[in-house]
């Protein structure tokens, strides 16, 4: 009986008298196999590779990767997130899976690190940022657990720079998007504009977080509870919706499981399907140089020029207090001349004011 061996690598050398012989190893890069294709010395090299292939030694950053992977603190992630780290954490694999878990004290590290995030850098700084963030995270990680001496990708700065200030939705946008987007992509819109959740999140929603007056949702991304009070546009527009599907089911239906936000045809959305209507609908509004990531950051201004203080606008939106003040301070905030002129009216009313 022939068995066939997955992954051999057949390499193909010539000797110094001339001629030819060939190599196997267990695979690319692997150990050279011993024997002859078929031999039992061959399957047997072939089963201890892949054997030492399977064990990671706990001297190495590998052992600490896998045993990240297999946490409780990796599994509670949302899906999204964990598809991501994985693809960054087996990129890093390939180029630090041997690194010695005992040169991570070492003060030479951290300059190593560095400049592999700086290489990836040339050509994506986004990606190289998000990569050294993940090794990042794993490490500090590691270190908390007595698995890793050091962490030397801690604070590194960031390589990518957004330049996003004007990202928020102007009300022209917003009234381009009503006019012209189709109409079941509108509640979408004031949903998110009303209670800043993420895309995903909004659509996940299924009536039963909805009572008549809040809606109520765990955050995938980091597994927050949010009770978000509903104002009049919205509420009306649910309560609306919520009606026009009883008339079309029945009084009879169970309405708790359904999605809120649909399609036309009334089928929950995929996030893939939404986003590619997304932007179609955006480009024939006229609606350019915003995201629908980008409403989570215009309801923060919003609810700030409504006068909302950031823990007001945090237990709205989910957000922690730092993120708030930082999205207000770094991105928002700089632009909009109503927060000047507000604050400038309080400062005479405060002057003309009688001691």
């Amino acid at each position: 009986m022939r068995v066939r061996l997955k992954g051999i690598n057949r390499v193909k050398k010539r000797l110094a008298d001339g001629s030819h012989v060939v190599y196997y190893y267990a695979w690319k890069g692997g150990p050279r196999l011993e024997g002859s294709p078929g031999s039992p010395e061959f399957i047997d090299s072939y089963n201890l590779a892949l054997k030492a292939r399977r064990v990671k030694p706990d001297g190495l950053l590998r052992s600490v990767m896998s045993k990240y992977l297999a946490s409780p603190i990796f599994l509670r992630l949302a899906e999204k997130t964990r598809k991501d780290y994985v693809s960054h954490l087996r990129a890093i694999e390939g180029d630090f899976g041997d690194f010695p878990l005992a040169a991570l004290g070492d003060s030479r590290t951290r300059g190593e690190f560095l400049e592999w995030r700086d290489n990836i850098g040339l050509t994506n700084p986004r990606q190289a940022d998000y990569r050294f963030s993940v090794l990042a995270r794993v490490l500090s990680w590691a270190v908390d657990r007595g698995y890793a001496p050091a962490n030397p990708c801690k604070n590194p700065g960031r390589l990518y720079q957004s330049n996003r200030v004007d990202s928020v939705w102007t009300p022209q946008d917003e009234a381009a998007f009503y006019e012209r987007a189709p109409e079941h992509l509108h509640l979408a819109l004031m949903m998110a504009l009303w209670t800043g959740q993420r895309q995903g999140d909004l659509l996940a929603l299924t009536w039963a977080g909805y009572d008549g007056k809040r809606i109520s949702l765990t955050q995938k991304k980091t597994n927050r509870s949010v009770v978000v009070p509903v104002g009049g546009p919205l509420r009306s527009a649910l309560d609306a919706l919520k009606s026009n599907t009883i008339d079309r089911m029945g009084k009879a239906a169970n309405l708790s499981s359904l999605k809120i936000l649909t399609t036309q045809k009334g089928k929950a959305w995929t996030e893939d399907g939404f986003r590619t209507s997304w932007s179609k609908a955006c480009a024939k509004a006229g609606v350019a140089d915003v995201t629908f990531h980008d409403l989570r950051g215009t309801a923060v201004t919003r609810l700030a020029l409504a006068g909302c203080t950031s823990p007001e606008i945090a237990t709205v939106t989910g957000h922690s207090l730092k993120d708030v003040n930082a999205i207000l301070d770094a991105h928002y905030l700089s632009r909009d001349s109503e927060l000047a002129e507000s604050a400038i009216k309080k400062l005479e009313k405060r002057v003309k004011a009688p001691n």
